[in-house]
This record gives structure tokens, C-alpha cells and sequence, in this order.
């Protein structure tokens, strides 16, 4: 408790208010509790002054502080100065601080001199027999040294105490991403020899398809061509996704290989038009201004456009009627899908949807501190979210929204 005490008062940043302190109780002390013959003439307030100088400079050099209040001491016993209690508590006090701040030489040279001083102080008197100055020396200047040895240790310790919890918190960061490195190592590992192999095997098969289907059913031909050009797509991401999976520092960059903001919208409109071929009736309005996003924004909103439709189509059928709106307003994107759940008989909208697509989707949003809603309304289903708007252009040119047509 006390040392705690101590080691606060002695805070580097306190070194004001404990200099007040001590000049208050030296000044308190000579004028209020001394007897008016022990009163210090201008001599013994020059002294006193120059000690309470140095002991504001003691937190930056305590040894330095230390020796100047033994002179100060000395030179006190030297003019003959009545009461020197307070010159001898600023000499006791640089001790201590020298003790807590500093080990080595410091200390034995600076203990030398101040029992040096107070065997000078003893040798004068000739009332004080050799024990008594001994005994008064151990325990103004030993005491100190202990107390502030002991202090000092505590701080060291403390100090190592810490830098030992940040370095097992450094090793437990380096395990955990040792372990997030081979999770993703192994994930990547499986997404090329199994997703991605048997996604290209289905893009060769579709093109052999293509080739001896020969000019006959143009419609089969249409068909066939978007299933190649959607296999091939999701190859080329595969491959991607696997590169940064076996290489963490793309992670963060990542969203800027896989879209580039600036061709957002017509990104968007090419997922309209392919679930246009496959029967989807999209009346989708794409904001242009959906082109100022940042790289993670965009790779969201293109995600989030392909996966809703995707669940128009395979929840509402594959005709079901759909309203897509994407835009860029005050608060930030706005994306809405809604569908009518009529697409033929498999058309039908589940009561909650339990896949994981959605639990992506609202994770993704989440993520960059935006919401989703996704619920039943009326006879089909409807998608919301909502991303926070990105920062604001220097000179924004605003632009009309278009229609897809």
C-alpha cells in the first residue's frame, strides 16, 4: 500500500505538484511550527529554493539531483544554518527517487556523498557520540535506498510481467493465423481439386455440346451457350478465390481483382440479362452512380444481385416476375429485390428461407455495417439492404438513373 503510495507520488508526471507539496510543507513547516530563532536568512531561503529547483529536475536526472541536495546540505552545515530538517527531507527524498529510477554505480556514489554530509553534520556536534551519527546516517540514507530499491524492483517486475503477456499474446496471434493459414490452405485445396475440377468438366462437356449440336435447335443453342458462359465465370472466380485463399495478404484486396467498381452497373445488368434467359420477367432499375462505390461495396451489391435472383429462380420459378432496384441515395445503397412467387409449379416461397445463401448475404452486408431484411410480402418474396453511403466525392456530378432494358 505504501509503496503503491510512493510510486505514485513520484509519477513523471507529477513532478509539479510534488515540488508544491514539498515547498509547501518546508515553507509551513520554518513558519508555523519552527521556533523564530531558527528562522532562515536570506542565505538559508537561497538554499532551500536551489533545492527545491533540483528536485524538480530529478524525474530526468536523478543522480544529478541526488548529489546537489548533499552540496545543498553540506553548504547549509558550512554557513551555519539553524534548522536544516527540510534541506535534509529533500536530500532523503532525491534518494529515494534515485533508488526507484536508477541501479549501478548511481547509487553507492550518491549514498557516499550523503553520509559523507551527514558525518560532516555529526563530526560538528560535539553533543552526538559516533552511534548516534551512525545511527542517524543509516536511517536517512539506508532507508531510502531500500524503500526505493524496492520500488524500483516492483516496477520492473511489472514492466516484465507485461512485455511476458504481450509476447504470449503475440505467439497466440501467430498460432491462431498458423491456423487460419492451413484452414484456408485446405479449403483452397478442395475448391480446386473438387468444385473447380468438376465445374470445368461441365464447361468442356457443355462446349462439346455445342460443337455437335451443329445448326439445328437455335434455342437448345442459346441455352447451352449461357450455361457456358456461366460455368466458365464461375471457374475464372474459382480461381480466384482459391488464389486468395492460399494467400492471405490478397484477402484484403481481393474485392478490387474480383469487380471493378467502375463497371458495377453494367456487371449488374449483365446478371439481369442472364436471368433473363433462363425465363426470369426482371424489371430492374440500376443507378449509374452505383459506378463512385469502393472496390468491397461494389463486389457486395454484385453478389447480392446474383444471389437474389438466384433465389427468385429456384424458390418463385423460373418465369416468376421480378422488381430490382439498386441505387446510390443519401443514406447510402439501396438494393431491392421483390418477386411475385408465380414462376409455375416450383414456384414456391418457402416460409423461411434456411440456406446458407442468405445467412452469406446478411453476414456480407453486416460486415460493412449495413443492414438486410428478407421476409415473405404478399405472394412472393422480397430482399432489402441497405449499405452505409461511402465517402463523398470532392466534386460529385450527379447522374440520372437508368432503366435496364
Amino acid at each position: 500500500m505504501l509503496a503503491s503510495l510512493i510510486e505514485r507520488l513520484f509519477d513523471r508526471k507529477l513532478t509539479p505538484v510534488r515540488v508544491s507539496l514539498l515547498a509547501a510543507i518546508a515553507v509551513g513547516y520554518l513558519l508555523l511550527l519552527a521556533p523564530p530563532a531558527e528562522l532562515p536568512d536570506p542565505a538559508g531561503w537561497a538554499l532551500l529554493s536551489g533545492a527545491l529547483a533540483a528536485a524538480w529536475f530529478s524525474p530526468r536526472s536523478p543522480l544529478a539531483s541526488a548529489l546537489t541536495q548533499s552540496a545543498m546540505l553540506a553548504t547549509g552545515e558550512l554557513l551555519g544554518i539553524d534548522n536544516m530538517i527540510p534541506l535534509k527531507v529533500l536530500a532523503s527524498f532525491a534518494l529515494l527517487e534515485l533508488a526507484m529510477r536508477r541501479t549501478g554505480w548511481a547509487l553507492p556514489a550518491a549514498a557516499t556523498a550523503l553520509s559523507g554530509v551527514y558525518f560532516l553534520i555529526g563530526l560538528t556536534n560535539p553533543l552526538r557520540s559516533p552511534a548516534e551519527v551512525v545511527f542517524q546516517t543509516a536511517v536517512v540514507v539506508v532507508g531510502p535506498l531500500v524503500l526505493g530499491a524496492y520500488i524500483g524492483g516492483m516496477n520492473v517486475r511489472a514492466r516484465q510481467a507485461e512485455e511476458r503477456a504481450a509476447e504470449q499474446e503475440r505467439l497466440r496471434r501467430t498460432e491462431s493465423q498458423m491456423v487460419r493459414v492451413a484452414e484456408r490452405t485446405a479449403i483452397a485445396r478442395e475448391l480446386h481439386d473438387l468444385v473447380a475440377h468438376h465445374v470445368a468438366s461441365i464447361v468442356l462437356r457443355t462446349g462439346v455440346a455445342r460443337h455437335l449440336l451443329g445448326e439445328g435447335d437455335e434455342q437448345m443453342r442459346q441455352v447451352l451457350d449461357d450455361v457456358h458462359a456461366t460455368g466458365s465465370g464461375a471457374l475464372t472466380d474459382l480461381r480466384r478465390l482459391v488464389a486468395v485463399l492460399r494467400d492471405p495478404e490478397a484477402a484484403d484486396t481481393a474485392g478490387g481483382d474480383l469487380v471493378d467498381p467502375a463497371e458495377l452497373p453494367a456487371a449488374v445488368a449483365a446478371v439481369v440479362d442472364r436471368g433473363r434467359q433462363v425465363g426470369l420477367r426482371i424489371d430492374a432499375t440500376v443507378d449509374p452512380a452505383l459506378a463512385g462505390l469502393d472496390a468491397v461495396k461494389a463486389l457486395a451489391v454484385l453478389r447480392l444481385v446474383q444471389e437474389g435472383l438466384a433465389n427468385v429462380a429456384k424458390h418463385a420459378g423460373s418465369s416468376a416476375r421480378v422488381w430490382l432496384t439498386a441505387e446510390l441515395a443519401g443514406d447510402g445503397v439501396r438494393l431491392d429485390i421483390a418477386d411475385d412467387g408465380d414462376g409455375g409449379p416450383s414456384g414456391t416461397v418457402p416460409a423461411q428461407h434456411s440456406g446458407h445463401g442468405l445467412i452469406g448475404m446478411r453476414e456480407r452486408v453486416e460486415l460493412l455495417g449495413g443492414t438486410l431484411r428478407a421476409g415473405p410480402e404478399g405472394t412472393g418474396w422480397a430482399l432489402s439492404a441497405r449499405l452505409p453511403a461511402p465517402q463523398p466525392d470532392p466534386d460529385p456530378e450527379p447522374k440520372p438513373v437508368a432503366s435496364v432494358p
